[in-house]
């Protein structure tokens, strides 16, 4: 038995030893301790919205205030300058009211500008090319022109055309000015016009 305790010692000093060069929780490795520890991961920046950019599809220059930036109540002068090209059509002597319009135009009837006591007071299309103030569009269909302008359009029987129609809107606050449509017996959109009154009220244009 005496032989024994030596060899109990020796195991129970070696024992003491290991727990005492065993780390500790808090002497953890960092290293270690970081890769077993999840990183909550940075969201991608999101990118900032360009209001800058133009919008998708054309973009018609018509409005109430006038096409592009030829403004209604201008003075012919004023009108030619803002158009910045070459418009055909000269007043004829003793009248008033007189049409101008582009180059490329092959009839005034289908797209001008009309000019009365040297002001620009009204411009007429006849063509699908345009778009008029709120959407409407040669081509369309009556209904589809109410519905467009939520039902707002005032319809008058046409003056020469049997079963056609005109249908206006004021334009309100945004200017003195009115939007005018003309459709046909089948109720189809065959021209619209802008202006001031009484101008935009004519009928027969500058005739």
């Amino acid at each position: 038995m005496k032989s024994m305790l030596p060899i109990v010692m020796v195991a129970a000093l070696l024992s003491a030893c290991q727990r005492e060069e065993a780390p500790a929780a808090a002497d953890a490795d960092p290293l270690t301790t970081a890769a077993s520890t999840p990183v909550a991961e940075t969201p991608a920046p999101v990118p900032a919205v360009d209001d800058t950019a133009a919008p998708a599809g054309p973009v018609s220059q018509a409005s109430f205030l006038g096409y592009g930036d030829m403004k209604l109540g201008s003075t012919v002068d004023e009108a030619r300058a803002a158009w910045g090209g070459e418009l055909n059509g000269a007043p004829m002597e003793g009248t008033t009211c007189h049409y101008l319009w582009p180059k490329w135009i092959s009839r005034p009837a289908d797209f001008a500008f009309m000019m009365e006591e040297g002001k620009f007071v009204r411009y007429d299309v006849g063509i699908d090319k345009e778009t008029a103030p709120g959407g409407g569009k040669v081509g369309m269909s009556v209904e589809e022109l109410q519905k467009l302008y939520g039902g707002a359009l005032k319809g008058t029987p046409h003056k020469y055309v049997q079963g056609g129609q005109y249908l206006s809107i004021d334009a309100g606050d945004v200017a003195p000015t009115k939007l005018i449509f003309e459709a046909d017996a089948t109720g189809k959109v065959t021209s619209w016009r802008v202006g001031l009154s009484p101008q935009v009220e004519y009928v027969e244009g500058c005739s």
